[in-house]
């Protein structure tokens, strides 16, 4: 059975996983181009596959459709969004996620964000190589308000290191947070609208799906303090990017560091790139040295347990 593998992380830090599926029979191959497969590519490899490791690559009806022989598809991560899931359940295929395996790493580029934003270091390290030397004044995180919409496993982390900097932590979720959650966690447990109108940083934590599409739009903004800093780590397409552009330009709110992007990478011209107050790292937070080991052998797991 043929294993088809697209996350270029395999090549790096998955090749022992590698070696333990082909060794249970499987005849596997990895992306070792050192670039994202076209649709081209991986509609070819893709097509006598029996199971797919994928990372943003898109497994819709029509790949589904040409590929006879699958069985198993495994999310390199956590979000779907890339996936038809209600095709795949149609068509008797299991889609597997390895839940967990990046939540450290995420969380804590979470934490490096809102220390960028609090003590100015990207415009600091930038003037210092331009050779200035202002002195901006910035901000501690004691005592801020942190609130984390979307309250999983990630979420839970961020509230465990903001606990240990004294921040004020509320989260909010779409399902309930048992007491017991919110007192381990030492979180206040509060309505969407509450955190949106009294936090200093909002961190993002939830999936894109139709209903937190654009979650985030013109009448959130409208709420959130003048100071505050949105923070989304989560998927693109959760926030309104235009109506996110008016708010920091308008001043309505601080700043806005995000890792993710409706459209990756965002065109030359994208004019939320021309602000001095939004900034974008590569859609890279769940991608350490650890998270990767995590999740090549997670996923290798899930797919020889399906297959196998």
């Amino acid at each position: 059975m043929k294993v088809l593998i697209t996350p270029r992380g395999f090549a790096n830090y998955g090749l022992k996983e590698v070696e333990n599926m082909r060794s249970k029979g499987l005849d596997v191959y990895y992306n070792n181009t050192g670039k994202a497969y076209t649709k081209e590519e991986f509609y070819n490899l893709a097509s006598d596959a029996d199971a797919i490791i994928v990372g943003v690559d898109i497994i819709d009806k029509e790949l589904i459709d040409n590929c006879p022989n699958l069985k198993a598809v495994c999310k390199f991560g956590v979000g779907t969004d890339n996936i038809d899931l209600n095709y795949a359940k149609e068509k008797g295929i299991f889609v597997g996620r390895t839940v967990g395996s990046n939540s450290n790493a995420v969380a804590e580029h979470v934490l490096s964000l809102m220390f960028a934003d609090a003590k100015n270091l990207y415009n600091t390290f930038k003037e210092v190589k331009d050779h200035k030397w202002n002195k901006p004044t910035g901000q501690e995180l004691s005592e801020k308000k942190l609130g984390i919409i979307g309250f999983g496993m990630i979420g839970k982390r961020i509230a465990n290191y903001a606990n240990g900097l004294s921040m004020k932590v509320s989260a909010y979720d779409s399902f309930e947070i048992s007491d017991d959650d919110a007192k381990k966690y030492n979180i206040e447990k509060k309505s969407l609208e509450e955190i949106i109108c009294e936090s200093d940083y909002i961190s993002l934590h939830v999936p894109l799906v139709d209903s937190t599409k654009n979650m985030i739009s013109t009448e959130e903004f409208k709420k959130m303090k003048n100071t505050a800093c949105l923070i989304n780590a989560a998927r693109g397409g959760v926030v309104d990017e235009e109506a996110l552009y008016k708010a920091l330009v308008n001043k309505e709110i601080r700043s806005a560091y995000f890792d993710v992007y409706s459209c990756e990478p965002p065109t030359a011209d994208d004019k939320l790139l021309q602000l001095d107050n939004f900034l974008l790292t590569p859609h890279t937070a769940a991608r350490t040295i650890e998270s990767e080991k995590r999740t090549c052998k997670m996923s290798s797991e899930i797919i020889m347990e399906n297959l196998l």
